[in-house]
């Protein structure tokens, strides 16, 4: 494996480049993992999962404008990005916090979204017609770690490799591409 991936990695000329492929590579590879546990594997979102994919909807097509923009630019993508990543980790550890019961989530996370029904029948049908995705449980936990959990992870690590990547090019000349 290591003397197909190093080639390719050779190939990418510099610092810069090295960087914002691999941060693509990681937030790809965190959103695809997402879109597959729903579509794939049947576990359904609920209006807090939706919010937390956002900044990656966002942050995957900016790193790749990042790589092939000018290098000049390479630092301030690098802090949007790792700005967008800092919010998505924030919205995961509140989202974590609120599936282990340390504060309470929204309201629209824990009941239907339907009017009041005058009828009984009406409220049956609106009861077995709607399903509620709570913010409070935990869909899927893995070592007592919840999906929200593990996007606060990656997105706290995106987070700062993309900030600290920013930071050292603040004063420094870009490199030739």
């Amino acid at each position: 494996m290591i003397k197909i991936i190093s080639p390719i990695w050779n190939s990418i000329a510099s610092y810069e480049r090295r960087l914002t492929s691999l941060l693509f590579a990681a937030a790809a590879l965190v959103i695809l993992t997402a879109l597959a546990s729903q579509y794939i594997g049947g576990l359904q979102p609920c209006p807090l999962c939706l919010d937390q994919r956002l900044p990656y909807y966002l942050g995957v097509p900016i790193l790749a404008l990042i790589y092939f923009s000018p290098t000049s630019y390479t630092k301030y993508g690098l802090l949007l990005t790792g700005a967008l990543f800092a919010y998505s980790a924030g919205f995961g550890f509140y989202h974590a916090g609120i599936e282990y019961g340390l504060w309470t989530g929204p309201t629209t996370c824990s009941q239907a979204s339907v009017s009041v029904p005058m009828t009984i029948d009406a409220l049956k049908s609106a009861l077995s017609s709607q399903a509620i995705i709570r913010c409070d449980a935990a869909a899927f936990t893995l070592f007592g770690i919840s999906l929200a959990g593990y996007n606060f992870i990656a997105s706290l690590g995106l987070s700062l490799i993309a900030l600290s990547g920013s930071y050292r090019f603040w004063g420094t000349k870009p490199t030739k591409t």
